[in-house]
């Protein structure tokens, strides 16, 4: 990310910040750096991430690690549930989702959900292959 990326109204216009509230991500986001969209597009930036599975902080397969300011896309029921669960580097959304599903009609929150109530070692093994 290029400097001062969290200063939303500095970095982006009007209809990106509109984006971002909206799904939480920015097609083309200007606040990317060229090395930055490589690493995104080749996921290399979610290496950082296997510390905090050696930690025990994550897991290898779960939901989406969620922002705080994310969870109201989510009903307060399903909130707990999906916090219950631990995060992991990759799961049901990612693999079978990621960016044709959204926020917006409910389907990535049911894919997370259907995730948490059906999560097993096959499902697991399914979703890492």
């Amino acid at each position: 990310m290029k400097m001062n990326a969290d200063n939303l109204e500095d970095t982006l216009n009007e209809n990106e910040i509109e984006q971002y509230f909206k799904e939480f991500k920015i097609v083309n986001d200007p606040r990317i750096t060229r090395i930055g969209r490589v690493l995104r597009k080749t996921s290399l930036d979610e290496i950082p991430q296997f510390f905090n599975i050696l930690k025990g902080d994550m897991s290898l397969i779960g939901p989406r690690p969620i922002l705080k300011s994310e969870l109201n896309k989510y009903y307060p029921a399903n909130q707990d549930k999906l916090l219950k669960v631990r995060p992991g580097l990759t799961g049901y959304w990612q693999s079978h989702g990621r960016n044709n599903v959204s926020y917006k009609n409910n389907a990535r929150q049911n894919m997370e959900l259907y995730y948490v109530d059906n999560c097993s070692f096959i499902f697991d093994i399914i979703i890492f292959f």
